[in-house]
């Protein structure tokens, strides 16, 4: 049996049967549709929207935060859901540019539908048409290709049959998942197919967990049973997996000590005995000093980023080798490490069976207990001081950690704020810490916050964002508004770019163009953030001290609607480095003596940068 449907209207038939099911739990994979509508979808894609209005639709303000939002549904789905974004063709389409690309290296599902040229083209160019030379097929979706894990431009209706399958394929996918992007010609969206009733069916799309070679599999535990100073590096991967429990046991019964990048904090809850903390350049002092001396290092679902590596600088061992645990197979392969290719939690619950009866021996266990402990003392001393008014970065993370629950979630994004909360945050819920530092976008916060309490409202959501970030993209304040999402955001006010600023200034630049500051008087621009929310609609007032501080968060669960309190921060007050450093290129030629100086410093610390070989066979 077919029915005639336009291209659009089987689009949506066919996402609204889509289905997932990971150890026996079944769920609807897409959660409905963002769009803004304009004539390259609105009589399209809207027009099926409006014809299925069981599947959801939600206007939002900017395109590339709709795809923050789905991104962010997905990541805290544990990718076992996402969101579909729409879009008119040209800039409503390229505005989603910088979304895909955050949610592709984050490895985390969204699908996107642009709207594109005619497919029929003698009516070009069209408005908002890219015209090239060399060929009538290219318009500006084409610039999608590099950021999609899977892309496709649909040219007649009966490509769908072998497009919607393949496209869902990758975005259930451990391995392979990232955005997925149909470009869709205005025109086709609106032709007419007889498409089969098969390719509407309610499908499963089962998500696996697939295990390791055995022989691998016994490889590692011998590397394991032999390593004298070993250490885990949780990444995303233990989260997506849900294999938190798994960890946990397996670090107690092994006395391996874990450390968390910033996709995996959470993974320990922070006073499990073997939890170091943060990793890298955002790491703390115990992580960063045990893995200097590791002689094995056991990653877990990470991609090893410079961050986590302090960009190769972090091992220094001679005879340090690598474990690494992943679905991807590009990842497990890194740093020549022996590939333990599959789903985390099986493969270390596999590890634990395999290992039974070993743990690390009792001088390392007290050295670990040793490190942990001054680093709690560190994070104490942080949290207690007074420095202001303004607060610094540090009192007021400190504040928001004694305040909040332990289901509640902290959403972030870019600025200096993600190196301090990686090093100081306590977690005390696998998803209480939701950061997107794969790209580390600017405009994130707000708008993933958003997509965080859409997928799961039981959830306090509190975003913390930068005034420089704020400034980027805060209108997703109004989509709240609009669907009654209750949001508590936290805006931290330093009149500036303080993260680069303090970057600049390693550098040897003093801080050139970091601050908000009038051209004429040098004088900073007084914005008034308060006022900004209001008028989104949001409930704002102001804390400067820390009793109104505390007062504001505590207001927060009162409220029934969005809330926002701003917060002056000092620009210059920072969170140190614990034993890292970050390759960050200087200038090999300047006229500034600061800048000769900061070279010198960088020729020298490069050299500690390593390259990894595959060790001999045993």
């Amino acid at each position: 049996m077919t029915e005639k449907l336009t291209t659009a209207q089987a689009i949506i038939r066919f996402l609204k049967a889509q289905h997932v099911a990971r150890d026996g739990k079944r769920q609807a994979f897409f959660g409905g549709c963002f769009g803004i509508f304009g004539h390259g979808n609105v009589a399209g894609i809207g027009q099926a929207l409006q014809q299925y209005p069981e599947f959801p639709f939600y206007l939002c303000r900017n395109e590339q935060g709709m795809v923050h939002t789905a991104a962010a549904f997905a990541k805290m789905s544990n990718r076992l859901r996402t969101l579909v974004c729409t879009t008119s063709i040209g800039p409503g389409a390229t505005n989603m540019v910088t979304g895909a690309a955050a949610a592709t290296i984050n490895r985390l599902p969204v699908l996107l539908l642009p709207g594109d040229i005619f497919a029929r083209r003698n009516v070009a160019p069209v408005l908002q048409q890219l015209e090239s030379r060399s060929a009538q097929d290219v318009s500006v979706n084409d610039c999608f290709r590099p950021v999609s894990r899977y892309w496709d431009r649909i040219q007649r209706p009966e490509q769908l049959l072998t497009a919607l399958p393949e496209a869902m394929r990758v975005l259930t996918s451990p391995a392979e998942t990232g955005t997925v992007t149909l470009a869709l010609p205005q025109d086709v969206q609106t032709h007419a197919y007889d498409f089969p009733d098969e390719l509407f069916a309610e499908r499963t799309w089962i998500v696996p967990r697939n295990r390791a070679d055995r022989a691998l599999l016994a490889q590692a535990a011998k590397w394991i049973r032999s390593a004298k100073r070993p250490l885990i590096i949780a990444g995303g991967g233990v989260l997506y997996s849900e294999a938190t429990a798994a960890l946990a046991t397996f670090a107690e019964t092994t006395g391996i000590p874990v450390a968390e990048t910033q996709a995996g904090k959470g993974s320990m809850i922070f006073d499990h005995p073997q939890s170091v903390g943060a990793m890298g350049v955002t790491g703390t002092s115990a992580s960063n000093k045990l893995a200097r001396q590791a002689d094995l290092i056991i990653g877990i679902g990470t991609r090893y980023s410079d961050f986590t590596t302090a960009s190769l600088t972090a091992f220094q061992n001679p005879e340090v080798r690598f474990i690494n645990i992943n679905v991807t197979e590009l990842d497990a392969a890194k740093h020549a490490g022996l590939a333990l290719l599959g789903d985390a939690r099986v493969v270390v619950e596999e590890l634990e069976l395999a290992l039974a009866g070993h743990a690390v021996n009792s001088a390392y266990a007290c050295e670990i207990a040793k490190s942990k402990a001054e680093w709690e003392k560190e994070v104490d001393r942080i949290y207690s001081r007074r420095v202001g008014p303004p607060l610094s970065q540090g009192e007021l993370i400190g504040i928001l950690n004694s305040e909040l629950q332990p289901r509640d979630v902290i959403v972030n994004a870019a600025g200096s704020l993600p190196g301090d909360l990686h090093k100081l945050w306590r977690t005390r819920d696998p998803k209480g810490y939701h950061m997107e530092y794969g790209y580390s976008c600017m405009g994130y916060e707000i708008a993933g916050g958003l997509g965080v309490k859409m997928a799961d409202p039981t959830r306090e959501v509190y975003v913390l964002v930068g005034d420089g970030s704020y400034l980027m993209m805060s209108q997703e304040i109004v989509t709240a508004m609009q669907e009654s999402i209750k949001l508590n955001i936290l805006v931290v006010d330093n009149h500036g770019f303080s993260s680069i600023g303090g970057l600049s200034r390693a550098c040897g630049s003093g801080g050139f163009g970091t601050e908000y500051r009038f051209r004429n008087d040098g004088k900073q621009i007084p914005v008034d953030f308060v006022a900004n929310a209001a008028s989104l609609g949001a409930h704002a007032v102001r804390a400067t001290s820390h009793d109104e501080l505390r007062s504001a968060i505590r207001a927060f669960r009162e409220q029934k609607t969005t809330s926002v309190v701003v917060v002056e921060t000092d620009f210059n007050d920072r969170v140190p480095g614990y034993e890292s450093w970050w390759d960050v290129a200087i200038a090999e030629v300047s006229t500034s003596s600061s800048v000769k100086e900061a070279y010198r410093s960088y020729q020298q610390a490069k050299q500690r940068e390593r390259q990894f070989w595959p060790p001999q066979a045993d």
